[in-house]
């Protein structure tokens, strides 16, 4: 029985790599954007059941909840061509609309008000699970809603489902700009506190390395919200794939993520990706070894979080995890 997993999506960062991710499961998994399996996919042996659930009409709904203070993200969610994808109940929206405006404590006290309203949304999609496993929850670390309300949810998650897994993807802000947000490291250093100590998993996607990558690796000159939450999504979606697919190791999130910690607190993971490619010159990668991957995959410019590399120092990775995906056609 596969163990399913919520996703929650906060704030206009979440929800917008929560978007690429549910377009690329549905890509890999052969839904298209009504919810509808397509023919060529039922035949399949993924376990679409972790992070879909099939509703009466047999359509596929994500197991997601999408939270926002301001409505501009998720109404573009609601009106693109994937609106019919969505559980409409599980999508709330603040009913003035104001925002957090930046700031993690308009964020967290606006958690406070709205915690009955939220909760009620995810304890209804937690009760309609047959063996949930956890939660993941995207968001940004430097704005409003990600953070405060982000940090609000991960204690009450911790405090409501102590027993299941919590796991982030947390984007984090860009160091090579100069943010119009002040509050920024204030907001970044308030929502860490909070992910030290109440999520299982934190994933770093640091938005410096990712812009990096973006033009370094990818040629992309001024590289565009879309194309770096497409580099997030692919992340997203390669790093959940063995819950996805049987194989004989990594199955659920528990046995994927415990290798990679070695005590509690530290639990903040570094992820790398390639081969790298734009959507032009994706049939175009050449046939490489599985060797030569995993030599790339230790690079630092391929890693989406900036750090200092000295080759002289003495640097070690405690653990490692590879996860390797092959075209079988």
């Amino acid at each position: 029985m596969p163990c399913e997993i919520i996703t929650l999506q906060l704030g206009q960062c979440g929800n917008q790599i929560g978007f690429e991710f549910w377009k690329k499961l549905c890509l890999e998994h052969g839904v298209n954007p009504e919810g509808q399996l397509e023919s060529f996919a039922k035949e399949g042996v993924d376990r679409k059941d972790v992070f879909f659930y099939q509703a009466d009409d047999e359509h596929y709904i994500p197991r997601a909840v999408l939270l926002d203070l301001e409505p501009r993200v998720i109404n573009t969610i609601l009106t693109s061509r994937y609106s019919k994808l969505y559980n409409p109940e599980n999508v709330y929206l603040s009913q003035d609309g104001g925002g957090a405006g930046n700031n993690w404590a308009a964020g967290y006290g606006r958690g406070t008000g709205l915690h009955e309203e939220i909760f009620d949304i995810i304890d209804r999609e937690a009760e309609g699970s047959d063996s949930l496993e956890g939660f993941v929850l995207c968001h940004s670390i430097a704005g409003g809603t990600g953070s405060g309300l982000g940090s609000y949810l991960l204690e009450k998650l911790t405090d409501r489902f102590p027993k299941k897994l919590i796991q982030t993807y947390s984007v984090f802000p860009n160091q090579d700009e100069i943010s119009d947000v002040v509050v920024q490291p204030y907001n970044s250093l308030l929502t860490l506190r909070r992910l030290t100590q109440s999520a299982d998993c934190v994933v770093v996607l640091d938005n410096t390395a990712l812009n990096r990558i973006a033009v370094d690796r990818l040629h992309i000159e001024n590289p565009s919200f879309a194309q770096i939450n497409s580099l997030v999504s692919t992340i997203m979606s390669v790093s959940t794939a063995t819950l996805r697919y049987p194989s004989y190791m990594n199955n659920d999130l528990i046995g994927l993520i415990s290798p990679l910690i070695p005590t509690p607190r530290l639990h903040f993971l570094m992820t790398g990706y390639t081969p790298l490619s734009s959507e032009q010159e994706a049939t175009s990668i050449r046939k490489t070894t599985v060797l030569d991957v995993m030599r790339r995959l230790l690079q630092p410019k391929n890693m989406m979080v900036s750090t200092a590399h000295d080759r002289n120092a003495q640097q070690r990775y405690i653990s490692i995890l590879n996860i390797i995906q092959v075209n079988s056609s």
